[in-house]
């Protein structure tokens, strides 16, 4: 079967059932991929350089001899690490492989999706080397770069969302996780930032993906959740090192929230309980990053009190740090009253607060 072009509507459709194969360097695809894509270098960073100044130094022709130079050792390998990322791949049971736009039959279990930047040499180079072995090859149409063309229009689409709000420490976000255990459509936007809002959010976590890569991310969940209800918990547009793009930040400043109005010292409980047993080391950081904000008094206060192992009056002290954050930034909204919902909670109790919330969008719908 020859080589098949896709179109990004394409990629979307089969992505989650077929391999995607990433052939750039290392480092653009550790900087941001198409999310699930697996990466398969045809140059490592290093020859890469090399062939580039090449092309711009000598000629078109000196760099596609110096880049055959590298794929020609690279064959074999590389259609065998085709062959176990296949082999490795979790097709799902009930997968029903559809027709691509301009290919009448639908592809099979041998089938693979390649692309590079711009859907150009590297490519192609490995779309005939996988071709020519045997297997099913579809060529991504402009390659990531028309993946990005992709992305950045998701973000300016009208989605219909609510938020869930609440104060520091009301468990958002296992509230969330409760909620799509209930079969409800989310997006946890923490979670594709790998990092939990405050200047704590990242003790125990995974490095944050780059910008580019968290808006990949975004943009797939939103692409599925298109014709969705779905919910998001309020944030700061500012996650971590990330930014919610300004575009869906703008949207989600427009949404019915949800408001978990739970005591405070309920919430203290519940901070200390997750964060309490971090290391001091971290923590002492972690304060010491917000120190303009929290103030010199606050921040001496918060600090003395942790290396005294009293962590109750040192969250206490920055917990009403985050609810006047908090608060400053939920009343930053257009038309308020007419999107606050208040849902009185006795304490951090998931199922009943869910439970409750439920309740409150039944009324109000």
């Amino acid at each position: 079967m020859a080589i098949q072009k896709i179109s990004t509507e394409d990629l979307l459709s089969l992505a989650g059932k077929f391999p995607v194969l990433d052939v750039r360097s290392p480092s653009e695809y550790s900087h941001a991929h198409i999310p699930g894509a697996h990466s398969l270098p045809l140059f490592n960073d290093e020859e890469r350089k090399i062939i580039g100044t090449a092309y711009k130094q000598q000629s078109r022709e000196k760099a596609i001899k110096l880049g055959l130079d590298f794929f020609g050792v690279k064959m074999r390998p590389m259609v065998e690490e085709a062959e176990k990322i296949i082999k490795g791949f979790s097709y799902k049971a009930d997968d029903n492989p559809q027709p691509t736009t301009r290919n009448p039959q639908p592809p099979t279990r041998n089938c693979v999706i390649v692309h590079c930047w711009r859907g150009g040499m590297r490519s192609g180079a490995v779309a005939w080397l996988l071709n020519f072995y045997g297997f099913e090859v579809y060529l991504l149409e402009g390659g990531y770069k028309a993946f990005r063309n992709w992305v950045l229009p998701q973000f300016h689409l009208d989605y219909n969302f609510n938020i869930i709000g609440g104060y520091t420490g009301s468990a958002k976000t296992v509230l969330l996780k409760e909620m799509q255990g209930r079969g409800h459509a989310i997006i946890d936007l923490e979670g594709l930032a790998k990092h939990k809002g405050s200047a704590f959010g990242a003790l125990g976590l995974p490095e944050q993906p780059s910008q580019e890569m968290f808006e990949n991310l975004l943009a797939i969940e939103l692409n599925k959740n298109s014709r969705n209800f779905f919910w998001v918990e309020d944030e700061s547009q500012r996650i971590g090192s990330l930014n919610i793009p300004n575009a869906f930040w703008n949207s989600m400043r427009n949404k019915p929230v949800y408001f978990l109005a739970i005591p405070f010292d309920e919430r203290l409980e519940y901070i200390i309980a997750e964060y309490g047993s971090l290391p001091k080391e971290g923590l002492i950081n972690a304060i010491i990053r917000i120190q303009k904000r929290l103030g010199p008094a606050e921040t001496k206060a918060a600090i003395g009190f942790l290396v005294e192992d009293n962590t109750r009056e040192c969250f206490r002290i920055l917990l009403h740090y985050y609810d006047k954050n908090y608060l400053k930034s939920l009343h930053n909204r257009e038309n308020l009253a007419t999107l606050l919902n208040k849902i009185d909670c006795k304490g951090v109790d998931i199922i009943s607060n869910t439970e409750k919330l439920l309740s409150c969008v039944t009324v109000n719908s």
